[in-house]
């Protein structure tokens, strides 16, 4: 770990020589500092929060509409004047109004029957009179009519009570996807993450093998002017040298292109500097497959979401099976209406207005299309209660293949850290010959490359455990090197 440490900071104070006057603007990233910023500002998270808030809002909106609503509608003035022909009189005749009117009511859903419950009060004045032989003296007056009305469907499915838990279903189902979107990010950010960081530690292999070929070039030069060597080895050497150099600024734009696509991952400005500092070393999990995939079954998310279809599922059902079917409905209306000249006298000889209506929709043929409707929407249900049986055989083969690979892994980086240190040994021994006159510079070169790749080797073989860990912990979500659980809140979202 301290080796490790002395590493990274010595990574940064090389970028820090190297980067130039740029380096006022460069961010130092860790990958606990980069997850924090892409949990904030990338795009991906960004959608996935809006979508949560948009299933939020439709649930508060539905609920909110199930409480009393209030409305006032007026109309300040209206004026009509139409010619008409009376046929029982066989007379034309005309009538003139003028009114003003406005009514109020409210409405309160039942969710408990889908039913509705109305109390409306209209309040009029007129100005009304005909020249038609048959009618009455014209009237100028108030009237009003309060009544109150029940609306109550028979027979048929509660469909408010279905549409309210269809909302439910949909802010979980998001609350779901915000949280796997998160776990998903954590993943992809730590890749892309390390990727940057392999390519920095590829850029710093490629200029201190820079350095070596051009130390060597300076030897093979000392030798050629003291006439140990021919002057055909200098060529040599410096064709290495600009090799080398071509390589060392190959990594360097392979770093910065893959800089830029981290950045709009974390959704970072592009023209901002970021410089990744990581630590790599690697301290064996003891990961039991058992334990691994029961965690897995009882925390997944994903689980629940194909539970959450199948329930969506059964509603399909009903809904399908509702069409054409015999349902019936009542609707009830008590009230009282009055009229008088006089505001204040409007109610002094009240008329009773009741209403009752009860009516019956019954299908007689429909050719068979309900029954086909129906067989389609059961063979839906069976497909959605297969995707999760197989959801759970996926989730317990991904957990075997990550667990297998865990163990493989562990094995590459020992092989990885003795192949090393191998490289470095026969190098050093090889450079001693090479400054003694023993060895050609082609010679050292394969060395040199050879120990280029074990690095590089041993670093990518320590990332990879370390994201197949990560990635262990996604898949069970639990953290084995921590021991302790991380199955999201989802009413915190």
């Amino acid at each position: 770990m301290n080796l490790t440490l002395h590493f990274s900071k010595l990574l940064l104070l090389v970028w820090v020589l190297f980067s130039g006057p740029t380096v006022n603007a460069q961010q130092v990233l860790t990958l606990e500092k980069a997850l924090n910023y892409a949990r904030q500002e990338s795009p991906d998270i960004q959608k996935a929060r809006l979508s949560l808030e948009q299933s939020r809002e439709n649930l508060i909106a539905r609920r909110a509409s199930l409480k009393s609503s209030f409305r006032l509608n007026l109309t300040p003035f209206e004026y009509s004047h139409n010619r008409q022909y009376n046929d029982p009189l066989s007379e034309w005749y005309t009538t003139e109004s003028m009114s003003s009117y406005g009514t109020f009511s409210v409405q309160q859903p039942i969710t408990l029957t889908d039913g509705v419950l109305t109390l409306s009060n209209s309040l009029r004045w007129q100005d009304s009179q005909s020249n038609s032989s048959f009618s009455a003296d014209p009237f100028r007056g108030f009237s009003n009519n309060l009544a109150l009305h029940l609306d109550q469907p028979l027979f048929t499915y509660n469909r408010t009570r279905m549409e309210l838990k269809e909302l439910e279903y949909a802010l979980e189902n998001s609350q779901i996807n915000y949280a796997l979107q998160e776990l998903s990010l954590e993943r992809s950010v730590s890749q892309a993450f390390y990727q940057v960081y392999e390519a920095q530690v590829s850029v710093n292999t490629a200029r201190e093998e820079f350095e070596n070929r051009s130390q060597s070039v300076d030897i093979i030069r000392n030798k050629v002017d003291a006439g140990l060597v021919a002057r055909e080895e200098l060529l040599q050497a410096e064709l290495d040298l600009m090799t080398s150099r071509s390589g060392y600024q190959n990594r360097q734009v392979e770093l910065a292109n893959i800089k830029d696509q981290f950045k709009q991952m974390l959704g970072m400005p592009l023209q901002d500097e970021v410089l990744v500092l990581a630590e790599v070393n690697v301290l064996p999990v003891d990961v039991n497959l058992e334990n691994a995939m029961q965690r897995a079954v009882n925390n997944r998310l994903e689980i629940r979401q194909r539970k959450i279809d199948i329930e969506t599922g059964q509603f399909e059902l009903i809904r399908t099976n509702a069409q054409n079917e015999f349902k019936g409905n009542i609707g009830v209306t008590v009230g009282l209406f009055g009229e008088n000249e006089e505001l204040t006298g409007i109610f002094d000889r009240p008329t009773d207005n009741q209403n009752v209506g009860f009516s019956l929709e019954i299908p007689l043929w429909d050719w068979g299309e309900k029954k086909a409707r129906l067989r389609a929407a059961r063979a839906a249900q069976q497909i959605r209660e297969i995707n999760m049986e197989d959801e759970k055989i996926n989730i317990a083969l991904t957990i075997r293949q990550v667990h297998r690979s865990l163990k493989n892994l562990l094995t590459q980086i020992d092989i990885a850290q003795k192949n090393l240190e191998n490289a470095k040994l026969t190098y050093e021994i090889n450079l001693e010959k090479y400054k003694n006159g023993d060895l050609t510079s082609m010679d050292l070169n394969l060395y040199q490359n050879q120990l280029t790749q074990k690095k590089t080797d041993l670093t990518s073989a320590r990332i990879s455990y370390l994201l197949e860990l990560l990635n262990m912990k996604i898949q069970t979500l639990y953290d084995f090197e921590r021991e302790e659980g991380i199955v999201p809140d989802l009413s915190s979202y």
